[in-house]
């Protein structure tokens, strides 16, 4: 794994603005940078990141099986109550995922550590699977890379074959989010794209434009029928929202679906650590009330666990709260005393997991960290993100990658 600066390409800018990409710069800063980019050997893509993801995500759905049936998880998680059945009748009705993204720590020489699972609304996807790859095309193409050279991305395919596998064809799909967000927008573009190579119809509709009917159905804006609705709206967002009554009682097929909300909370952490204990992949993570607990001498099923893993937390570790997004209330602790926070705290009224500290990689004064990207089941292309700051926040910058040797 390498870092090695690249010439930009000529009128990329252009190319971005034509294409959509209107958030290629954000803040006043480069969004997406090429003037650098990430080289990996084949060895490591294959056997340090994509197996490993495949493994991490099979793990994530032993995971899910545990919590819908257990009430301890299902409150642990903060999934409210009137929900569960929701959500524990779409695992058990088998409703299939579309995709997620595994963000990573990795170095190039140990094994990749999880951070966090993005499991439900992940964004980055448009600029991932499709201007990355154009990326790559036209800088082999000029001879910038390498004619053997290659890079980790069939998430466009990946994602039009699964769409072909979930759905009946040509089956009509709803895609809904927020309209005025250009990079939520690019997102659900990217997904209704390849739901169309995929053989289906393909709807956008605003989040603010769903309503329902009077024989309770879910309807868009124009006042069609929404069968099936993929959302870029958090469940736990939803399940809390004024409008989640209807959404059980709707009939409406949701991708992702209710199970999404075991996955897409950051009290997957511990949950993984309390299933697999000691997985390379993993890191020791914990409920920060558990901890707590243990330092006041409670025994608790977790005490054993906490206790084996007081030395490596000691030396360095990360409080986070159980929802939040780009980083938000995310706390380092190095030594026995607090060393960077973020600066948004919006989540921070959320309980907390405290995960042991994977350090991030130092390249030229950024820290990157990589989105191994699953579609189904399969761990199918690589983003990298990047930033100054050690917490990854929605400034940071996306990275191209390549492989080579």
């Amino acid at each position: 794994m390498q870092k090695l600066s690249l010439p930009e390409r000529p009128g990329w800018r252009d190319r971005a603005t034509e294409l959509g990409f209107t958030f290629a710069d954000m803040g006043g800063e480069p969004y997406w940078d090429e003037t650098s980019a990430y080289r990996f050997t084949l060895g490591q893509i294959e056997d340090d990141i994509e197996a490993p993801g495949a493994e991490l995500h099979a793990m994530c759905r032993q995971a899910v099986a545990h919590a819908v049936t257990s009430e301890e998880w299902l409150t642990r998680l903060e999934i409210p109550r009137p929900y569960w059945d929701f959500v524990e009748r779409s695992w058990a009705n088998g409703e299939p995922e579309l995709y997620g993204r595994f963000d990573l720590a990795y170095d190039g020489k140990g094994p990749a550590k999880l951070l966090e699972y993005n499991a439900d609304t992940p964004t980055s996807l448009y600029e991932s699977a499709s201007f990355q790859w154009l990326w790559f095309e036209e800088s082999r193409d000029a001879g910038v890379l390498g004619p053997n050279t290659d890079q980790f991305n069939r998430i466009h395919e990946a994602l039009a074959e699964r769409w072909a596998a979930i759905c009946a064809p040509g089956e009509n799909v709803h895609f809904a989010a927020d309209k005025d967000n250009p990079e939520d927008y690019a997102t659900v573009e990217a997904l209704a794209w390849a739901a169309r190579e995929g053989g289906l119809g393909a709807h956008f509709t605003p989040l603010s434009g769903i309503g329902v009917t009077d024989k309770g159905q879910l309807a868009d804006d124009q006042d069609r029928v929404i069968g099936t609705l993929f959302k870029l709206y958090p469940w736990e967002d939803m399940l809390r929202d004024d409008f989640a009554p209807n959404l059980q009682p709707s009939g409406a097929r949701f991708i992702e679906p209710p199970w999404k909300a075991v996955v897409s909370n950051k009290g997957l952490l511990p949950l993984l650590w309390h299933l697999f204990p000691n997985h390379p992949n993993l890191l020791p993570a914990f409920f920060q009330a558990d901890i707590e607990a243990a330092r006041r001498g409670e025994q608790t099923p977790y005490a054993a666990a906490i206790a084996e893993a007081g030395p490596l937390l000691a030396g360095g570790h990360v409080t986070k709260p159980i929802f939040s997004r780009e980083g938000a209330g995310v706390v380092i602790h190095e030594g026995g005393r607090e060393t960077d926070r973020a600066p948004d705290d919006s989540y921070s009224h959320h309980p907390h997991v405290v995960q042991a500290l994977a350090a991030l990689p130092d390249f030229d004064g950024f820290h990157p960290v990589l989105g191994a990207w699953i579609v189904g089941e399969d761990c199918v292309g690589l983003g990298v993100r990047e930033d100054r700051a050690r917490i990854t926040h929605n400034l940071s910058r996306f990275k191209p990658h390549f492989i080579e040797g």
